[in-house]
């Protein structure tokens, strides 16, 4: 799979280079950023670490740093002229500090910290697949009502944010794509196959875009979190299974985690903002952290040209009419808080434990300006208990799931998400990983309603139309008497649901 604990944002204390009118300022108004490729992609197996060198954009400019690049011993896989971004591999011990010097060279830094291991995504807990007793039941009980998918009875999700009745009125327009940038989806599953958009998919794993035929499918059935996270958002209102928030509109996969160790490496999402943006990618989905360090600290320049390189990917398919969203995550961490201890970064070799400002240090691409962060409720409309949270940094709030504590009426009893898995399946799964896809669903239902809004403009009617239950006045889930977390703000906005958990009827009306 792909990462631990976690999900998180950037919020208004950005730093001045990475604000958003600073940062689109670099960047053209016109033209592709999809990167010029050499054959050094077929020797990135003999290198030992991949770095993103982030340079002004002239030509001349990336023409003498692609020299100095190759002086200091690095390998050059991709150039994203447009936005000022290579992609190098080098096994020189000091090429980070060596291009850093060079002229012209605004940011730039090794993309991992050493030997690959394993870690995973942004949902909490493993995956429950659906049996087929468990089915029946569900089944049953859906029949009851008409107009139902099979396993609908057993989605509470839906019915939490008015997305059974949205779908009767507008189930999305076809000409509306949310890509799923993650694990790969399986476009094979019947109830994908109807809305999957292969032409806007890809594989963009070493950070160039493979767009072969099934490159965007999962590596393997454990590598389910994407195929859950696109049936969530546009599974199709078929007569099979499970039906998404959006189920009219389209959806497609851009592939990035790695095959060894499952993670979301920097060059990979740098390579899926751009193809998203030029492929007319309208909404994207981010249920992920990139890897290898929870939250980036800006006085650290390799994390430092992390932020700025996918930074720089993200302001690109913003400026070309993409919206962004991505899960706050899953370590009940306030984003506004003073410090924040983080032991699990990095997570391509061994973790430490670190205090970080969460004012400093970003947790990418969740706290980038302009990414709509979505916080996971349960079924009571209550923040779930391993959500992350912050005032003036979580936008908005969606169902997500709450296995402990929120507990739905529904045939199988489980607080948890219900959608599509590998290989015809269905299976459970929580997590601001599914939060941020059920906010994607209601944008794109909005994007379908308002087809000339643009990213900024869609953002604004995702806070207009959610539904804020305000501040609860306690918060101790566990019943032990101490609070598990502290929700600062008004009822109009708060740190636990932002402007409010997000309503997909009051998004079609």
């Amino acid at each position: 799979m792909a990462h631990l604990p976690s999900r998180r944002r950037l919020a208004l204390a950005v730093p001045v280079v990475l604000s958003l009118t600073a940062s689109l300022g670099f960047l053209p108004s016109a033209a592709s950023a999809a990167p010029v490729t050499t054959s050094a992609t077929q020797t990135a197996d003999a290198v030992n670490l991949a770095y993103v060198v982030n340079t002004k954009v002239d030509h001349r400019t990336i023409e003498s740093v692609k020299k100095a690049i190759a002086t200091a011993g690095g390998t050059v896989v991709a150039t994203y002229d447009r936005i000022g971004v290579i992609v190098v591999h080098s096994a020189n011990p000091d090429f980070g500090p060596q291009i850093r010097a060079v002229r012209g060279v605004q940011s730039a830094g090794a993309t991992r910290t050493g030997p690959l291991s394993v870690a995973d995504t942004t949902d909490d807990g493993a995956a429950q697949v659906l049996s087929e007793a468990q089915a029946e039941k569900i089944e049953a009980a859906s029949a009851a009502s008409p107009q139902s998918e099979p396993l609908e009875a057993d989605q509470w999700d839906l019915r939490a944010i008015g997305a059974d009745k949205a779908a009767e009125i507008n189930p999305g327009s076809r000409k509306v794509t949310v890509a799923v940038i993650d694990t790969g989806v399986d476009d094979t599953h019947p109830d994908l196959a109807p809305n999957f958009s292969s032409s806007q998919s890809a594989n963009c794993v070493g950070g160039v875009a493979d767009t072969a035929e099934g490159a965007w499918r999962p590596y393997t059935a454990e590598d389910y979190h994407g195929t859950h996270v696109a049936g969530e958002i546009a599974a199709a209102r078929n007569g099979i299974g499970v039906a998404g928030v959006a189920p009219g509109v389209k959806v497609s996969s851009i592939k990035v985690s790695d095959p060894k160790d499952g993670l979301f490496y920097p060059e990979n999402v740098v390579c899926a903002f751009v193809f998203a943006a030029d492929h007319g990618v309208e909404i994207t989905n981010n249920s992920y952290y990139v890897d290898p360090w929870l939250y980036n600290c800006m006085d650290d320049p390799d994390q430092e040209a992390i932020v700025d390189a996918v930074n720089r990917a993200q302001l690109y398919a913003q400026k070309k009419g993409t919206l962004n969203l991505a899960s706050a995550g899953n370590s009940n961490h306030d984003l506004d808080s003073d410090a924040i201890v983080d032991a699990s970064s990095p997570d391509d070799t061994t973790p430490y434990e670190r205090t970080i400002d969460p004012h400093e240090c970003f947790d990418v691409p969740t706290q980038l300006p302009g990414v709509v962060t979505v916080s996971a409720t349960g079924v009571n409309n209550v923040k779930s208990y391993y959500s992350s949270y912050g005032k003036g940094v979580v936008d908005i709030a969606a169902p997500g799931g709450d296995r402990l504590y929120q507990i739905p009426d529904t045939p199988s009893k489980n607080g948890r998400i219900l959608s599509t898995m590998p290989n015809n399946s269905y299976g459970f799964l929580q997590g601001t990983s599914m939060a941020s896809p059920h906010a994607a669903g209601v944008a794109a239902l909005l994007k379908s309603e308002h087809p000339w809004a643009s990213p900024a403009q869609l953002q604004a009617l995702l806070k207009a139309q959610a539904n804020n239950p305000g501040c609860p006045e306690s918060y101790d889930q566990n019943g032990d008497g101490t609070q598990d977390a502290t929700c600062a703000g008004n009822p109009r906005v708060n740190g636990f649901y932002g402007w409010g958990i997000v309503n997909a009827l009051r998004a079609v009306k």
